[in-house]
């Protein structure tokens, strides 16, 4: 009698403790397969590490991987709370197609209804983007800018070929810059999403892991 293999793992990368917090605490069920969340630590080259460090397990070595966490929206309009799927994300070494981005827009819209979803470039920093700043990455084509995503995803690839993807909670826009009054009802409300949105992630794993016809 054949078995069936074992599904390919899900690993699923955050920087900070309050966006691990969020993931740790949501909704499981679900789940195709084993699943980290992985807490890399802020900045590139702390995902870069942390990233490549874990890949190097052979239990982690064929993972889908997943970026997700907070980060700033660049275009007008956007809001606190708002989702941002990346098409592909973009630092000074390059850019990092990203897999099933309809999928991922789909079912984030199921399992968040009402929140807004973008979808587009999301570049790397190595630091906070403020002012002028966000304009200037706006120009470039961007919708959003993170820390760690990009490094993330490009270290992923480099380890072995791999689906990977990006999902990000806007928790500042242009009208909703940090420094500003709102920044502690903004954040709020960008844990309660990323909480929410761990099914969608689940749904993207699954759609990997189905026979292609």
């Amino acid at each position: 009698m054949s078995t069936k293999p074992d599904p390919a793992p899900l690993l699923i990368a955050c920087a900070l403790g309050i966006e691990h917090l969020a993931l740790r605490t949501g909704d499981r069920t679900g789940a195709d397969g084993p699943v980290t969340v992985l807490r890399t630590g802020m900045g590139p080259k702390a995902a870069e590490r942390s990233v490549t460090r874990v890949l190097a397990d052979p239990a982690l070595g064929e993972a889908a991987v997943l970026a997700t966490g907070f980060c700033a929206g660049l275009a007008p309009g956007m809001h606190p709370g708002d989702l941002v799927v990346a098409e592909e994300t973009r630092d000074p070494r390059g850019n990092t197609p990203c897999v099933g981005t309809d999928l991922l827009v789909k079912e984030l819209v199921r399992a968040v209804p009402g929140r807004t979803v973008h979808t587009g470039p999301l570049t790397g920093s190595d630091h906070v983007v403020r002012g002028h700043e966000r304009s200037d990455l706006f120009a470039t084509g961007a919708i959003a800018v993170d820390m760690e995503s990009a490094s993330t995803l490009l270290s992923a690839v480099r380890a072995g070929a791999r689906p990977v993807a990006a999902v990000r909670v806007v928790v500042d826009a242009p009208e909703h810059e940090l420094v500003r009054i709102g920044t502690v009802r903004g954040g709020i409300s960008a844990f309660r999403v990323l909480r929410a949105v761990l099914p969608a992630f689940f749904e993207w794993h699954r759609s990997l892991l189905l026979p292609r016809r």
